[in-house]
């Protein structure tokens, strides 16, 4: 199989502040979660890929081409950056045709391509809606929508879920699934382990402008094996609760937080703790509200990789 990406001593730099820094990779076609905090160099390196910058030093191939000012490359990819930029005025339609037109295609074919594109992306309903009105999910859509209309491929999205609720994340993951089983390759940056790990096994994550680790999500999990993971559970009876979860095996300290609602608890074995808990509570009563892995974000394994 031929590759999707090769970088090798890629290097950005903004005056004296790095960006990204002797980044050595090699990436094969599908989808690949890049990940890492805020700051660590994901839009940098997003970046370099779309073609929007130029490496400071190393290089980097992406199907075959040099990414920067090369339009031959441009027309082989879509991308939608981080921004919540989309031109209001237009109508969803409008806004996908005149990006698709800029990529070269004429009027009719970039009308087709817009329509097909957001009948994609499940937005065919609210095409003529001025895109101002559109809610944060449905700008996120239909700013894929162009990314995806003159048939890259090769996706590359920038923090897609940043600012979405709950169910128009659970969406936006099903969007990428369905394009992807269509046969397109992703890289879709994110710095909560979670949201992507419901797209793919595979994950790059970057710390400080550096690689940190690449593999299977499962591989990186492991890396917490040694280390308590932190979990908040909101709770109708958080006393009851607290009381039942104190005499499992897998839990090592519960706290009641000061609204009395909350737990805060350290657990050996998460996975354990996620499969007794439904039973636990309805033992006990306990009215589970909300239940949150504190180390669903990658600050838990970056602390353990760094030190």
């Amino acid at each position: 199989m031929s590759l999707l990406l090769e970088a090798r001593d890629l290097s950005r730099y903004y005056g004296q502040v790095v960006g990204l820094n002797d980044l050595t990779l090699s990436l094969e076609p599908g989808v690949v979660g890049l990940l890492g905090p805020n700051g660590a160099g994901k839009s940098t390196f997003l970046k370099l890929v779309a073609g929007e910058i130029r490496p400071s030093r190393g290089t980097l191939t992406v199907l075959g081409h040099v990414p920067f000012a090369n339009p031959d490359y441009f027309r082989l990819i879509g991308f939608a950056p981080q921004q919540d930029a989309v031109y209001e005025e237009m109508t969803g339609l409008e806004f996908v045709i005149f990006l698709t037109r800029l990529s070269g295609h004429r009027e009719a074919a970039a009308r087709a391509r817009a329509e097909q594109a957001i009948e994609r992306v499940g937005l065919a309903d609210a095409r003529h809606r001025r895109t101002g009105g559109y809610s944060k999910g449905m700008r996120q859509r239909i700013r894929i929508a162009q990314a995806i209309a003159h048939d890259p491929r090769f996706l590359i999205i920038d923090e897609p879920m940043t600012g979405l609720d709950p169910l128009a994340r659970a969406e936006m993951s099903e969007l990428f699934r369905a394009l992807a089983v269509q046969g397109l390759s992703i890289l879709i940056s994110s710095h909560i382990l979670h949201e992507v790990e419901a797209l793919t096994p595979n994950v790059v994550l970057v710390h400080r402008g550096r690689l940190l680790a690449r593999g299977p999500v499962r591989e990186i999990r492991r890396l917490l094996t040694r280390q308590p993971r932190k979990v908040e559970i909101r709770a109708r009876d958080a006393r009851r609760l607290a009381s039942a979860l104190l005499e499992s095996a897998v839990v090592s300290s519960v706290r009641i937080e000061a609204d009395g609602v909350r737990l805060s608890l350290e657990t050996s074995d998460l996975e354990r703790l996620c499969s007794d808990l439904p039973a636990l509570a309805g033992r006990v009563g306990a009215g589970i509200q909300t239940f949150e892995s504190r180390d669903a974000s990658l600050e838990a394994v970056f602390d353990y990789l760094v030190t």
